[in-house]
C-alpha cells in the first residue's frame, strides 16, 4: 500500500540510488508525513522502480532539474557534490547534499552564499546527529553526569584490511577516503556538543598496503580543559569503543554502532510517522538491544577513587527521520534549520585543517572565515 500523500507535500527528489540514496534517503523521505518522494534519479537498472513504484524514476540530472520536485537529494559519489548542489540550487530548488558537503571548504562557502542569495534550504546530511549513541551521550553531558569532562573521545573502527576494487570510494580524490567519508560525522557530533575549538592536531594516513585513500586519521580538537578526539581506521579488528569520555566524577564508555543502517541494509522498513510527525503507537524505530548499552563508571566519593560504581545507560532512540522532518518545517517557515550551510562549511575546513597539520607535524589554530 502506497504512503498517504498529505496536501500540499513537499515533492523530493533523490539524486543516485546507491547506498546513500536506497539506504539513508528515500526510506526516511518516504517516512516523513509532508515529504513525498516523488522521484528517484537512477542512470541505469530498475532497483529503484521496484522499491517505490509510486516513485518516476528518471534517467539524468536534467530531467530533475525540469521536474517540479522542490526539494534535491544529492546523494551520488563524492567529488559530484558541488556542481550537482550548484546546479539545483540555480534551478530554484532546496537541496540536501549528503556529506561530504562539498571537496573544499571555498566550494561549501560558495553553496552557503547562493543558497541565501535564492533564499533556499541548503541541508548537510549530518544524519549522525541523530544516532542513539550520539542522542545518549549529549543527555549525560546535560545532566553533568560525568562532572567536568576533560576527554571525549569517538571511534569509527572498521576492519577492511584489502582495498576494494570497482568502487568510487577508493579511489584516489581529496573528498574521498576516511577523512571525507567518516570524518563529516565525527566532527561535526562535536561541533555540535561543544561549538568551534581552539586548534587542531591530526594524523591522517594511508595505513593499509595498496591502498589510494586516505584510511585513518586521528584528529585532536583543543577546547579549554578539555580534547575532543575524533577516531576511524580501517585496520581494527578489534574495534574500540564508539565513544569514551571521561569526566571528573567518573567515567562513560559505549561500544557499537547506531543500529539503523545495519537494519536497513538487512531489508528493515521505516514505520511512517503519523501526521502529527510523531511515531505512531507500536511504532519501535529503532532501539537498541540492552547487550549494546553503554557503561558508567562513578566514583560516588572522590576522595575513595577506588570504589566506583558501575551501571548501564540505556542508549536512547535513535531516529533519522528527525533529519527530514526538520528540513521539511524549515522549507515550510515553521522550524530553524537544525544542519546548516554554515555547520558544512565548518567541518570541511576542519577537515582541510587536519590535513595540514598532518601534513605540516604542527598544531594550528582554528579560525574560520565568516561566511556573509
Amino acid at each position: 500500500m502506497p504512503p498517504q500523500v498529505e496536501k500540499d507535500s513537499i515533492k523530493a527528489a533523490v539524486l543516485g540510488f546507491g547506498l546513500a540514496g536506497r539506504v539513508f534517503h528515500a526510506p526516511f523521505i518516504s517516512a516523513v508525513p509532508g515529504l513525498q518522494l516523488s522521484s528517484i534519479m537512477q542512470r541505469k537498472g530498475d532497483e529503484a522502480s521496484k522499491a517505490y513504484p509510486d516513485a518516476t524514476i528518471l534517467r539524468s540530472v536534467d530531467e530533475v532539474l525540469a521536474s517540479d520536485a522542490q526539494l534535491v537529494v544529492v546523494g551520488t559519489p563524492n567529488e559530484t557534490h558541488f556542481d550537482l548542489a550548484m546546479r539545483c540550487l540555480e534551478a530554484g530548488k532546496h537541496v540536501v547534499v549528503d556529506k561530504p558537503l562539498a571537496a573544499t571548504s571555498a566550494e561549501a562557502a560558495t553553496m552557503a552564499k547562493l543558497a541565501a542569495e535564492k533564499k533556499l534550504i541548503l541541508a548537510p546530511f549530518h544524519n549522525r546527529r541523530w544516532d542513539g549513541d550520539f542522542l545518549t551521550v549529549r543527555a549525560l553531558l546535560l545532566q553533568g553526569a560525568l562532572g567536568r569532562l576533560t576527554t571525549f573521545e569517538s571511534h569509527f573502527d572498521r576492519f577492511r584490511p584489502i582495498p576494494r576494487t570497482g568502487t568510487w570510494k577508493e579511489a584516489a580524490h581529496p573528498s574521498n577516503g576516511m577523512l571525507f567519508d567518516l570524518g563529516p560525522h565525527l566532527v561535526d557530533q562535536v561541533l555540535c556538543l561543544f561549538g568551534v575549538p581552539q586548534a587542531i592536531t591530526a594524523s591522517v594516513r594511508t595505513d593499509r598496503d595498496n591502498s589510494e585513500i586516505e584510511d585513518a586519521f586521528d584528529i585532536t580538537l583543543h577546547y579549554p580543559r578539555m580534547l575532543a578526539i575524533c577516531r576511524a581506521t580501517m585496520i581494527a579488528a578489534d574495534p574500540g569503543p564508539r565513544f569514551h569520555l571521561h569526566g571528573t566524577k567518573g567515567s562513560f564508555r559505549k561500544y557499537g554502532l547506531d543500529p539503523q543502517e545495519p537494519a536497513l541494509v538487512a531489508g528493515a522498513k521505516v514505520p511512517r510517522l503519523g501526521s502529527n510527525g510523531k511515531p505512531e503507537p507500536g511504532d519501535d524505530w529503532l532501539g537498541e538491544s540492552s547487550t549494546r548499552w553503554g557503561k558508567i563508571f562513578i566514583a560516588p566519593d572522590p576522595e575513595k577513587p577506588t570504589e566506583l560504581t558501575t551501571y548501564e545507560v540505556e542508549t536512547e532512540l535513535g531516529d533519522y527521520r528527525g533529519f527530514y522532518l526538520n528540513v521539511r518545517d524549515a522549507i515550510r517557515g515553521t522550524g530553524k534549520l537544525a544542519v546548516t550551510p554554515t555547520d558544512g562549511y565548518q567541518v570541511i575546513r576542519l577537515l582541510e585543517l587536519a590535513r595540514e597539520s598532518s601534513e605540516t607535524g604542527r598544531t594550528i589554530p582554528v579560525v574560520f572565515e565568516p561566511l556573509d
